[in-house]
């Protein structure tokens, strides 16, 4: 599984990494998770609005930060 957080670096994009982080190592899912900053990534991806949330290549949460529980669905939704 691939999860990538979409984001300019602000405190929320950076909440929302590590969030990511701790789910996947709590829930010992195989996972590589990454943040991304440059604004052509971002456009390449279609990010309209960040942060963005993206796993195994489908945006699934943008221009908003999920609460833990809304993130952990999402993530293990996708297991």
């Amino acid at each position: 599984m691939e999860i990538i957080v979409f984001g300019s670096g602000c405190k929320k994009c950076e909440d929302l990494v590590n969030n990511c982080q701790e789910i996947v190592n709590d829930k010992k899912i195989v996972a590589t998770v990454r943040k991304v900053t440059d604004i052509n990534e971002m456009i390449n991806h279609g990010v309209l609005f960040t942060p963005a949330l993206m796993i195994n290549d489908k945006i699934v949460i943008s221009g908003k930060v999920p609460t833990r529980k809304t993130l952990e669905n999402r993530i293990l939704s996708e297991v």
